[in-house]
Order: C-alpha cells, then structure tokens, then sequence
C-alpha cells in the first residue's frame, strides 16, 4: 500500500508538544495538589490553603496589585495606543518600536534598573515599598498592554466613527459608545496579559519592595524550592483556575461585543 502524505500529519509536531509540555505538567500538578508525600489521596493540601489566613492574605493582596496594575496599564496604555494608531500624529512606525525596544533588554536587567532609578528618586522600595512595587509592574507590563490595543484601533472601521459626528454624536458619546465597544477585544487581550502575570510574579516584587511586599507567585517558588510539590502545586493550581477563569470571562465579554451589533451612539 502506497504511503500518502496528509495535510493532517503536520499537527503531529503540535499534539506531541502539547501532550509532553502541557497536558503531562498539569496532570503532575493535579495529582500532587491532591496527594500527600507519600503518594496517597489526600485533600490536606486544599483545608491547609482555605484554612491559613497568611496563604489568603497573600492571595487577596495578590489581586489586588494585578487589579491596579491592569487599571493602570489601562489607563496609559488606551491614550498612548490611540496616538501611536491615529496617523495624523504617529506617521513612522519607529515611535511603535520605541515603546516596545526595551521589551528586548531582560526584564531582570529592567527591575533592577528601575530599582536605581526609583531610589535615586527618593521613593525606593525601603520607604515606599507598594509605590515601588506598582510601578515597576506598570513598567514591566504596560507594552503587553498596548500591543493588543494599539493592534485593535488600527483595524477600528473608522466610517463608524465619522458616522456618529455626522448624525450629532458629541466626542464623548462617540468614544464611550463608538470606540470603547470596537476596541472590546483588544481591552479583553491587554486584562488578560496583564492580570495573571502580575499575580503570578515575584522577580519584581522583590527586587523592587526589598523583599516587603510578597506576591502569590512568590509563595509557589518558595514551596517549590523546599521541595514541598504537594502544597506547591496546590497554590498552582489555584493559580491555574485563576487563569482559566480570566480568559473565559475575557473571552465572553470580548465575544458578546462582537455578537451585539452595531454601535450605537445613543
């Protein structure tokens, strides 16, 4: 029988990445979240997270820098994107490449970096270790942020736009009614590069606080480093429905956008 090549077998390269790289890691993460060291079931890990009021804090304070620091990235990254996609004012894609350049110096070297910076600055991680926390974050995320968005503005079908001032939209209602709901998935995108990461990070929190401010990420590398998988890949897995749970909500709001019509200015 005469061997014919499918268009199919190409994705075999891709199932095998997949099984080896994805599927085996989380299958690993769940049997040691719900084990304890001697291999047996057991539900310990799970009544010592929900039962710890340290593991919880630390959560919650986790959350909380992801929050502000998605809100910020938000706030700077919308305008900036919406500069750099109009051409009147950004007519050379080198101011692009400006803003993601140092995305290609090591985000260590970065931290380390805005470290000098901030304490020459007087507001250093020893006095003021949130501050210093939530702007290296900024810092660090806010190109993940502005991709997604500036990508959507430029594909934005600006007949819309010029539609809404021709039927006597003022700026603000073509913006909030206009332009925010065109540009949904690319908000949706940037809440989702930048949230999680944020959470589950601790390079810059420590570098940046000086050890003071400890995010959830933090807690994993510290279990995993005692050798304690157990309790380790429970909080990852945490982690892991934290992110599952970010992209499905990000993915709906993002699709019931596209599912509701047109814009509409009133």
């Amino acid at each position: 029988m005469k061997f014919r090549f499918q268009r199919k077998f190409l994705s075999i390269p891709y199932v095998l990445f997949l099984i080896l790289f994805v599927v085996l890691p989380i299958l690993l993460i769940i049997y040691y979240a719900f084990s304890d060291k001697n291999g047996l079931i057991s539900f310990a890990n799970a009544v010592n997270f929900f039962s710890n009021p340290d593991k919880l804090e630390v959560l919650f304070i986790s959350l909380i820098f992801g929050l502000m620091n998605t809100v910020f990235c938000l706030l700077i990254g919308y305008p900036l994107a919406m500069l750099l996609a109009n051409k009147k004012f950004n007519k050379n894609v080198v101011i692009v490449m400006m803003f993601i350049m140092p995305m290609w110096i090591n985000f260590v070297i970065r931290t380390w970096a805005t470290r000098d910076v901030l304490s020459w600055l007087g507001i250093g991680g020893g006095k003021y270790p949130e501050m210093a926390t939530i702007i290296g974050l900024v810092y660090n995320y806010l190109p993940f942020a502005l991709l997604p968005l500036y990508t959507t503005m430029l594909k934005m079908d600006k007949s819309q736009i010029e539609a809404s001032y021709d039927l006597g939209a003022n700026p603000r209602q073509t913006f909030f009614r206009v332009i925010i709901p065109m540009t949904t998935p690319g908000i949706a995108s940037a809440i989702t590069m930048v949230f999680m990461p944020t959470i589950s990070s601790y390079v810059i929190a420590d570098i940046l606080s000086e050890n003071k401010v400890t995010l959830f990420g933090k807690y994993i590398q510290i279990y995993f480093n005692n050798a304690n998988y157990n309790d380790g890949s429970f909080l990852a897995l945490i982690m892991l429905l934290l992110i599952v749970v970010s992209s499905v909500i990000s993915k709906k709001i993002s699709k019931g956008d596209n599912e509701g019509g047109q814009a509409s200015i009133w």
